[in-house]
């Protein structure tokens, strides 16, 4: 018994270090060197300074500005509290937000269908992508904000739509912090 009991004892041990302490950093050590951007949070930075993540959502309210999905992430886009809220269709909470959501953005672009994707949250609560659909619906009121042409800001928007994943998984994309970047750079005259 107390041979087995030993035997159990250094099984723990060589097992928690191996396990705990020697494979965690072999695996981070290897996406640090293979990977370094992705297993850093793709980070996008400006001058030096991080900006945002290439890979969670963040909030835009200007109307200058490209909007993302809405956040039901903790206050919005919290990625220490992702999570949909998980409201049936028929609650009233997530009608009411949605039909709030529907009315102002029929305000803003009363002649056209308003993308799904603008009026839905994804499960995550973080999703930094738009359908081009959402992107395209958005248009009008930042041309109208920064003065510019819809044509401009359309050629931007069709420069920034990322296509299916390996040509087949996903949908095509656009990344909102990618392209309100280059919507400043733009319009700073930074080409």
């Amino acid at each position: 018994m107390k041979k087995n009991l030993v035997t159990s004892i250094l099984m723990t041990i060589a097992t928690t270090i191996l396990l705990g302490v020697i494979y965690p950093l072999v695996v981070t050590g290897l996406a640090q060197l293979l990977f370094k951007d992705k297993a850093n949070g793709q980070i996008i930075r400006k001058n030096g300074e991080p900006i945002g993540s290439r890979i969670i959502a963040q909030p835009f309210s200007s109307a200058r500005y490209f909007h993302p999905r809405p956040s039901a992430a903790g206050n919005g886009y919290d990625a220490a509290n992702s999570g949909g809220t998980n409201y049936a269709s028929t609650s009233q909470k997530l009608i009411d937000r949605v039909r709030a959501d529907a009315t102002a953005l029929h305000e803003e672009n009363p002649a056209e269908p308003i993308p799904v994707d603008l009026i839905t949250t994804s499960a995550s609560g973080l999703d930094p992508d738009i359908s081009p659909a959402a992107a395209e619906f958005q248009i009008p009121r930042i041309a109208r904000e920064r003065g510019i042409s819809e044509m401009v800001i359309r050629d931007l928007v069709q420069k920034h739509i990322e296509p299916r994943s390996l040509g087949l998984l996903g949908e095509p994309r656009v990344n909102v912090l990618e392209l309100n970047l280059a919507l400043d750079d733009m319009s700073s005259g930074n080409h």
